[in-house]
């Protein structure tokens, strides 16, 4: 009697990686704990990057030119993670050459752009998913949990602080470099898209080019938004606040243990109270929920759910029309910093 076959495991995905600055480097280290991937080929322009990088990958080939990924017929989908400004090239061009695309957010510089890369995977029947990595994080799923359930009630308004002292970058703006994570949240969370947008902003530190922002925006049904950026913070904060008439939540992502926190009591009207040691007492009361929260990489859950949708063909959730969508909400945010200049 013969014993009975193991099923075979299919081979990995090849993979190549373009660009090795500040954020190529985890790519590398997630899609290698991950068995069914496999990164081929690694490019970027900088020696020393790839002398650090490649004794930890010696299964990849470094190089400094890109063309070497694009062109090796072995590597079915590329991960770009370069500067704002070359995505749209570079992403249209892995397109053109067969490959399916993970590409780190923005998609492009420009709405018009990204329709093109749409119009160009659907022609070519591949893969184009961007790195709104937030969409994937355990603690924006648990939020999104809590509003898809009614758990929160109606939804007044969300507030986003992103801040940090730098990096500062050389070719977008504060908003293209940090609005397009909250953006992606907000759109995520209402399953909507904003109507109207204000704005206003400095550039302190490059003329012409904005390092601190407050954004505000109506979604429908009477939702605000409300944005606050800057590269120009002593303190790095990345917070969110979403406020029910039954429920209101808050979630840190540099809170290790509990991110996110649910607090049951809504809006109320303001207590009686006989003293001031009365009055904090009665400020505090407010039940505090701890959901249990994923302790699972965002990364790593948005690299397997882009290696999913490769190997069965399937519409990633942030897909080209996703992106195309937060530049939009971008293109109104430049729009409304002009107005109010």
């Amino acid at each position: 009697m013969t014993a009975p076959s193991r099923p075979t495991r299919p081979a990995p995905i090849a993979l190549g990686m373009i660009g090795l600055g500040h954020w190529g480097p985890n790519y590398l280290r997630v899609f290698k704990m991950l068995p069914e991937a496999a990164v081929l080929r690694a490019a970027d322009p900088d020696r020393s990057r790839r002398r650090a990088l490649g004794p930890f990958y010696p299964e990849a080939k470094f190089g400094r030119d890109y063309h070497a990924v694009l062109n090796d017929p072995a590597i079915q989908a590329v991960v770009i993670a370069t500067p704002s400004s070359t995505h749209y090239s570079l992403a249209r061009e892995a397109l053109l050459k067969g490959k399916d695309v993970l590409c780190e957010k923005p998609l492009a510089l420009s709405s018009r752009q990204c329709q093109q890369l749409i119009r160009t995977a659907r022609a070519r029947k591949r893969i184009l998913m961007v790195a709104h990595i937030f969409m994937y994080n355990p603690g924006i799923l648990k939020i999104k949990e809590y509003l898809d359930a009614d758990q929160v009630g109606k939804v007044y308004y969300l507030m986003a602080i992103r801040t940090n002292l730098g990096p500062v970058r050389k070719d977008v703006n504060v908003v293209f470099d940090l609005a397009a994570h909250d953006v992606s949240i907000f759109n995520f969370l209402l399953n909507a898209r904003p109507t109207r947008v204000t704005a206003s902003g400095a550039s302190f530190l490059q003329p012409g080019r904005e390092d601190f922002c407050f954004v505000t925006l109506l979604y429908p049904r009477g939702v605000l938004g409300h944005l606050h950026l800057s590269w120009l913070t002593p303190k790095k904060q990345r917070e969110i606040l979403v406020v029910g008439s039954r429920r209101m939540i808050t979630w840190d992502d540099l809170d290790p243990l509990d991110p996110v926190k649910v607090h049951d009591r809504g809006s109320a009207e303001e207590p009686f109270y006989y003293d001031y040691g009365e009055f904090q007492r009665m400020a505090r009361v407010s039940d505090v929920h701890l959901p249990s929260i994923s302790a699972e990489e965002p990364l790593l859950l948005q690299s397997r759910h882009f290696l999913q949708c490769v190997r069965t063909r399937s519409r990633p959730l942030s897909d080209g029309r996703n992106g195309r969508e937060v530049i939009q909400v971008l293109e109104q945010i430049q729009k409304a910093l002009r107005r109010s200049r």
